[in-house]
């Protein structure tokens, strides 16, 4: 079976990545009608039609707030990330903000760009006046023995609290979803602590690796950081949303926190005392762009051609080797005896299944399975007239 898969991209997704695609198998362009799929970065999609032809949303970096995830799911279509490969560009954005605060390096740098070399008649014994009076503002403190609470054990958050380990701080972090994967990943001289209240009654300085969506939304407000020792820095290198500002500014002007380093500026941050804004550099290296496109396409590929899942945000993973040419997929909600119905439709065409894999995440159940031959129209429509199915496609069969 000869087939193109039309692939729409909406942002300038890393070539790397990009050049994953075969050129004989797909057509990757910014403007085309009906795309198979669409990968994109940060390009906000929620009010963007979606096609019928649609059959997956990509996006090359982790958070996927721009991405319609609910409406997608009911259509059958999965929303891959790249979960990790972008944590090592987060996780040393994190080390420099907690250099910043610790240091007061940006308003240290302020000062010394606003000195008035006019008025010292350039004098460098006059400025060398100025820089060492003003030095006393800008005393900090080290890392060594102070202790940084991590919110979220991701890749992300593992990373940064094995990091910050070898700075020689005390580390406390709390995750009450932390996978085995990433339990494996953390160092022994992380301190797992049973709730979040815990990490911000210790924490000198906290930091918070989770997603954004309706359980993580103001996460952060003032019961948390009034119970911070005084003094305190908060980091925001997650989501806008994570943290409450009105209570970030409030714990800043009443002395409670010292400090507020986010990579997500807003018009009630900006400028204010205490608060550090960065314009969302957290994956904002080309090793991350890089890392990112390259899974996300890899993953999209072989959905595309095999109907393997692997980092969906709305599908569970499926994974299942291809013995056989011929390969149906299948998304439907998850209820009972679905697969039984689509067996039932098979077995009336006489068609054996040889291989068959099912499994569900939360709504929506992905259903791959391997015939020993060739599947008719009319066997198509009865599957997909079952109640509960969302999307039906067999899957090309490539020449090698």
């Amino acid at each position: 079976m000869k087939q193109e898969f039309k692939i729409l991209t909406l942002n300038n997704v890393a070539f790397q990545g990009q050049r994953q695609f075969p050129a004989e198998r797909y057509k990757v362009v910014s403007e085309v009608k009906n795309p198979d799929a669409v990968l994109l970065r940060s390009q906000d999609i929620h009010e963007m039609k979606i096609s019928k032809s649609l059959l997956a949303v990509a996006r090359a970096g982790a958070g996927v707030n721009n991405v319609p995830v609910e409406k997608l799911t009911a259509l059958g279509i999965p929303v891959f990330n790249a979960p990790g490969a972008n944590a090592n560009a987060v996780k040393e954005l994190v080390l420099a903000g907690l250099f910043l605060a610790a240091r007061n390096v940006i308003q240290a740098w302020d000062y010394v760009r606003d000195l008035d070399m006019a008025a010292h008649e350039g004098s460098e014994k006059e400025l060398a006046k100025g820089i060492e009076s003003g030095k006393k503002r800008f005393v900090g403190f080290e890392l060594p023995g102070k202790t940084l609470g991590v919110v979220g054990l991701g890749a992300i958050g593992v990373e940064v609290a094995n990091a910050a380990l070898e700075l020689g701080m005390n580390v406390i972090g709390y995750d009450p979803k932390i996978t085995v994967d990433r339990a494996w990943q953390l160092s022994a001289g992380v301190e797992q602590a049973p709730n979040m209240d815990e990490v911000f009654s210790r924490a000198n300085i906290v930091t918070v690796h989770v997603p954004l969506n309706d359980d993580t939304r103001g996460l952060v407000g003032q019961s948390q950081l009034s119970i911070m020792p005084k003094g305190a820095v908060a980091l925001n290198f997650a989501r806008h949303g994570i943290y409450e500002n009105e209570a970030v500014l409030r714990s800043l002007e009443e002395g409670l926190l010292s400090g507020y380093v986010t990579d997500f500026p807003t018009q009630d941050l900006i400028g204010k005392e205490g608060v550090i804004c960065l314009p969302h550099l957290g994956a904002s290296t080309l090793e991350a762009e890089e890392n990112c496109a390259v899974m996300v396409t890899n993953n999209l590929q072989d959905f595309l051609e095999n109907g393997n899942v692997r980092h969906s945000v709305n599908f569970p993973d499926a994974l299942l080797k291809r013995t056989r040419p011929h390969r149906i997929v299948i998304a439907n909600t998850n209820m009972p005896n679905m697969v039984g119905q689509v067996s039932t439709c098979l077995a009336q065409e006489d068609i054996n299944i040889a291989d068959l894999l099912n499994v569900s995440k939360g709504a929506v159940a992905h259903t791959i399975v391997d015939l020993d031959g060739p599947v008719s129209d009319e066997t198509l429509k009865r599957i997909r007239s079952i109640n509960g199915i969302l999307c039906v496609r067999v899957l090309p069969i490539f020449e090698s």
